[in-house]
């Protein structure tokens, strides 16, 4: 009788974790062996709003990881294994991850999912050292901001330039004009 209740329950986990799997942007599977419950609170809090952090069963998350399409990560799905399914900015959560697991080393990343590609832990570092979406959008706004100036002080010069340069073609007509004046003159009277 448990068998039978228990299966639709581990379909149940299957179901919600091919979910998490399919609706994420990215997925960050970790060992969380020893860590207390006050701490994997504060771990959840740290990742942001849109990442979940779910205790798995290694047995089921292979499963549901294949029902996704992701064939690559069973290695990663070893002991104690939690994973962090990103709803958000990848960037934050491996942040998140990487200081959490600076003050608290018994969290260890193996590894994740990003779009549909696997990462080592090295790469979900690599994740974590880049700068956030907000600000690389930041930087670009500035940075073609900066360009729309420089073109606009470009364009607001022509026309000066412009007339700078018809004043001194002008100029120079006059003091040519001038000094064929004198010349005609002399010529006129010899």
């Amino acid at each position: 009788m448990a068998d039978t209740q228990a299966r639709p329950d581990k379909a149940a986990a299957v179901a919600e974790l091919t979910g998490g799997f399919r609706d994420s942007a990215a997925a960050v599977l970790t060992e969380y062996r020893g860590l207390t419950m006050a701490q994997m609170t504060t771990l959840r809090r740290s990742l942001g709003r849109e990442t979940t952090y779910a205790v798995t069963k290694n047995t089921l998350a292979k499963i549901a990881a294949r029902d996704a399409g992701i064939t690559d990560i069973d290695e990663l799905l070893t002991g104690p294994t939690a994973i962090a399914f990103v709803k958000g900015d990848p960037v934050e959560a491996a942040k998140g991850l990487r200081d959490f697991a600076k003050a608290n080393p018994l969290l260890v990343v193996k590894g994740g999912v990003l779009d549909g590609r696997k990462l080592s832990a090295e790469d979900i570092t690599k994740l974590a050292d880049l700068e956030s979406r907000e600000v690389l959008l930041a930087k670009l706004a500035g940075a073609m901001q900066a360009k729309m100036a420089q073109a606009a002080a470009t364009f607001n010069a022509l026309p000066t330039q412009l007339a700078r340069l018809a004043q001194a073609l002008q100029e120079k007509k006059a003091a040519e004009g001038g000094a064929d004046a004198p010349a005609a003159e002399a010529s006129a009277e010899a």
